[in-house]
C-alpha cells in the first residue's frame, strides 16, 4: 500500500506539470541490494525475463539495481508495473526506492 501511495503522489505531481501520461517513454526503477551478489543476480533475472532492462550499479559502494521500462505511466499501468517492481524486492529481500521519468507534455 506504501508503494500505491507513493506512486499516486508523484503521478499528482507530474500532473500539476503538464505531464501527458499516455506518452511512452523510459521510466527508472530503482532497487537497492545489501550485497553486490543479489544485485547481480536480480539484473540478471529481469533481464532474462525481459521485464526490462536491468543495470547493476553502484557495486563496490551502495549495490543497487537500476531496470527501465519503455511505457507509459498512466496509473493502472504504473501501478501494475511498481507492484511487480515491489514484489521482486520482497522475493529477494531488496528495498524498493521508487521510480521516476522525465516530464512528457507534447501532443500526439
Amino acid at each position: 500500500m506504501e508503494t500505491a501511495v507513493a506512486d499516486v503522489e508523484l503521478l499528482r505531481k507530474l500532473d500539476t506539470q503538464g505531464d501527458r501520461f499516455s506518452i511512452p517513454r523510459n521510466v527508472d526503477f530503482l532497487l537497492r541490494c545489501p550485497t553486490t551478489e543479489k544485485a547481480e543476480i536480480v539484473a540478471s533475472f529481469i533481464n532474462e525475463c525481459q521485464y526490462g532492462v536491468a543495470t547493476a550499479q553502484d557495486l563496490e559502494t551502495t549495490p543497487s539495481v537500476l531496470v527501465v521500462v519503455h511505457m507509459p505511466i498512466e496509473q493502472h499501468v504504473l501501478h501494475a508495473v511498481s507492484g511487480f517492481m515491489a514484489c521482486v524486492c520482497e522475493l529477494y529481500g531488496l528495498d524498493y526506492d521508487g521510480w521516476g521519468c522525465a516530464v512528457q507534455s507534447e501532443r500526439t
